[in-house]
């Protein structure tokens, strides 16, 4: 558990952004320790509670590669594996054009577009699994 370094709350879960009592970004401030939540005196390198560094950023939860590579061969047509991994423009961008496809399939042209977001998606998740994408899109990197 991880405790804001503002206002010393503990955070609701992991991956919190933000505290819910304060509303400061994860990582900001440098009045409470992130590891136990107790007060810091002023300029402090350490916490004297727990003896964890003051400084720095509060680690984040890493994203699987091995989910984010399976998600993108087996439902990356629908931007699934973008989606987790943060990169919504792009996961916006396959679902329009799967769906699109789908619904111009009856006029044939729309089978072209299905086709090309899956073959879009099976690349990106061929390339997750092999390591030529491996960060999300937060710059965190993915975990094996």
């Amino acid at each position: 558990m991880y405790y804001c370094k503002n206002c010393g709350e503990p955070y609701m879960t992991d991956e919190a952004i933000m505290c819910v009592k304060c509303g400061v970004a994860r990582g900001q401030g440098s009045n409470y320790c992130h590891n136990c939540g107790k007060p810091l005196p002023q300029g402090a390198g350490v916490c004297l509670n727990c003896g964890v560094a003051a400084a720095g950023p509060v680690p984040v939860k890493a994203k699987s590669k091995i989910v984010a590579g399976l998600l993108g061969i087996f439902l990356g047509c629908f931007g699934v594996h973008n989606f987790y991994l943060g990169y919504t423009g792009k996961a916006v961008a396959q679902l329009v054009l799967t769906i699109v496809g789908i619904v111009l399939s009856c006029i044939f042209i729309g089978i072209f577009l299905v086709i090309g977001a899956w073959i879009w998606s099976l690349i990106e998740g061929i390339m997750i699994l092999t390591g030529s994408i491996s960060t999300d899109a937060q710059g965190n990197p993915l975990a094996d």
